[in-house]
């Protein structure tokens, strides 16, 4: 097997700088939704800043298994989400096993049961949540529950990007959509009242 013409090595150099180019520039304008989906996955802004930044390294450094015309935005989400596994995987943290059984309507009931029906209104039970205590609440679900109610309830992907994303079938998504929802109210619910 001979080189390439000596003439052919450059324009395939210019090609491939202008791809990167290209690729760097649309990963890049995508960098706040990024960071808005990872500052939900985790506890604090300097946690999101590293996942970011890790997504970010390992896209620029595989950007050539990235195919262009394809959703760049899935494609980073599924970076930023395998990350986030493995960093949880790394501090094992292990799921609240509590039950769910309460029904959907946990946090009605609670607040109902301690401050009576008045209590119900809207605008008195987001005064008592904070936007840190939703973070919190968030952040306190497993991987699999919260990873999937950031990407559908959060980020709004549809159940099918999510599962492309998270790389498990549409059903798994559903099912711990469902599952992580409970626990958010239960949560939610629990924070309220205190």
């Amino acid at each position: 097997m001979g080189d390439a013409p000596p003439e052919i090595e450059p324009r395939r150099l210019a090609t491939e700088a202008r791809d990167r180019v290209r690729f760097e520039e649309e990963a890049l304008a995508l960098a706040d939704q990024v960071y808005r989906v990872a500052r939900r996955l985790v506890r604090s802004r300097e946690e999101a800043e590293d996942l970011v930044q890790d997504t970010y390294a390992r896209a620029f450094r595989s950007w050539q298994s990235y195919t262009p015309g394809t959703n760049m935005r899935a494609w980073l989400l599924r970076i930023l989400t395998n990350l986030n596994v493995d960093r949880g995987r790394k501090t094992q943290r292990t799921p609240d096993l509590a039950p769910l059984e309460e029904g959907d309507y946990f946090l009605a009931n609670k607040l109902a049961s301690s401050a009576g029906e008045e209590a119900l209104e809207q605008d008195r039970v987001v005064e008592r949540l904070s936007q840190d205590s939703v973070v919190d609440a968030l952040s306190s679900l497993s991987h699999d529950f919260r990873d999937v109610v950031v990407l559908v309830d959060i980020g709004e992907f549809s159940y099918a990007d999510a599962a492309q994303i998270l790389d498990v079938p549409i059903g798994t998504v559903m099912s711990r959509l469902h599952r992580g929802r409970r626990q958010l109210k239960q949560r939610l619910a629990e924070e309220a009242i205190t």
